[in-house]
């Protein structure tokens, strides 16, 4: 997913429970990083964040567009400082991402051969996997490549490599990154019909006798809607498969929205009800969100032994790119920690957990 660069306002809290901490025994706790948070551009914004989280996720400084450019040129300027910035402060990195249909450099708009596509698939790569070896933990190696139904989405890529590009992406990754976890990377996985595909996806890579660590479910849903069969379900049949599940881009969208999950080109027109709470999210509200981040994080707890990670798409609400989506300028409420980075009613039931 993309998102925004917003830095709130923050006194640091050190008073209040780490998240890290009280999961350190079963799984990591992941954050989104923008620049401004990867530069250190505030230290109590540094501080809360090393307080909180072990593991990171760059919102978009590893998408093609921002680090390979031009057909010949790759800017690692704030890919580099992400990768310090783990190393300084004991986080692990997920790289996010090496093969996306969106936020693709501007030039391959106007490639029309395949030798090329094939040319740029591979030379990123190669070349991306290749420098961070060893230096992240792990890559989301291909991002939403899945339609709903669960076939392959049409994307430049499939058009011109054919339906084995996933498998390709992970060989190559393989070979440029050997001590780097491998996944895929998608949103609605958890639905029956799209974990189907994903399951195929999946056994086509191993069959390949291809390296495949792990599967990423986003996380992106509804306040009251949150599917917790199907993702319990998830869970079960992605670990059959010898993987490793992580929970990637976990938010909890309190808006009204008539679609879920995460496909970027949706939009909604804004009318009089689109942006319902522009000064606080009422009590009620807030309650539901806590009672399903405490539904969730029992069943994380529940499946300890298959899930990894649990990784939130931002460090606090101002940062979350639902502000923006499916409607530019909403207020919105998805995560833990309020605009500046207070704890809400739901850290504090997923943090009872373990109390």
């Amino acid at each position: 997913m993309f998102g925004i660069n917003v830095l709130p306002n923050t006194t640091l809290a050190q008073t209040i429970p780490s998240l890290k901490d009280t999961f350190k025994k079963d799984f990591g706790i992941g954050t989104a990083l923008n620049n401004a948070q990867i530069e250190e551009r505030d230290p109590q914004v540094t501080a809360f964040i090393v307080r909180q989280f072990n593991m990171a996720t760059p919102e978009n400084i590893m998408k093609s567009a921002l680090l390979h450019p031009k057909w010949d040129t790759f800017d690692f300027t704030m890919a580099d400082k992400l990768v310090e910035f783990g190393k300084k402060h004991n986080i692990k990195i997920n790289g996010h991402t090496l093969i996306w249909h969106s936020q693709l450099p501007m030039f391959i708009r106007g490639i029309k051969s395949s030798d090329s596509i094939r040319t740029f698939f591979t030379e990123h790569i190669k070349t991306v996997a290749g420098r961070y070896n060893r230096k992240v933990f792990s890559w989301d190696v291909v991002n939403e490549a899945l339609n709903e139904d669960g076939t392959l989405r049409k994307t430049v890529f499939l058009q011109h490599l054919g339906d084995d590009y996933v498998t390709e992406a992970f060989r190559l990754a393989q070979q440029a990154a050997p001590q780097t976890e491998l996944y895929y990377n998608d949103y609605n996985n958890e639905q029956p019909a799209k974990r189907a595909g994903c399951i195929a996806l999946i056994k086509k890579i191993q069959a390949a006798g291809v390296r495949i660590d792990g599967v990423g479910i986003q996380g992106h849903w509804h306040v009251g809607r949150v599917p917790l069969k199907d993702i319990e379900e998830s869970i079960l049949q992605y670990a059959a498969l010898g993987l490793k599940v992580m929970f990637t881009e976990l938010d909890i969208e309190v808006l009204p929205r008539n679609f879920q999950g995460a496909e970027v080109s949706q939009r909604m027109t804004a009318n009089a009800q689109s942006n319902p709470y522009p000064d606080a999210l009422p009590d009620s509200v807030q309650q539901q969100l806590a009672a399903d981040y405490e539904a969730l994080f029992r069943l994380f707890l529940k499946h300890k032994d298959k899930v990894t990670r649990v990784t939130f798409w931002g460090v606090n609400d101002a940062q979350s790119w639902l502000n923006n989506w499916p409607i530019r300028g909403r207020t919105s409420y998805p995560l833990l920690f309020d605009r500046t980075n207070q704890p809400k009613p739901a850290f504090y039931k997923v943090v009872a957990l373990k109390n």
